[in-house]
């Protein structure tokens, strides 16, 4: 299920993150929602994500 706004997002990526990053974590995850059947796959690649800007 890919987040259509950051508003959409789950709390800990809300409460944790600056908005920037939640801008770069929500892509992340839609892009891997769109390459992955795994959920568990689109999370990680979302944190990943965040974790190297």
């Amino acid at each position: 299920m890919p987040y259509d706004n950051l508003s959409d997002l789950p709390d800990a990526v809300k409460d944790n993150l600056p908005k920037h990053a939640q801008e770069i974590f929500r892509a992340a995850f839609n892009s891997a929602s769109e390459q992955y059947d795994d959920e568990s796959r689109w999370f990680a690649t979302a944190w990943a994500a965040v974790e190297n800007v």
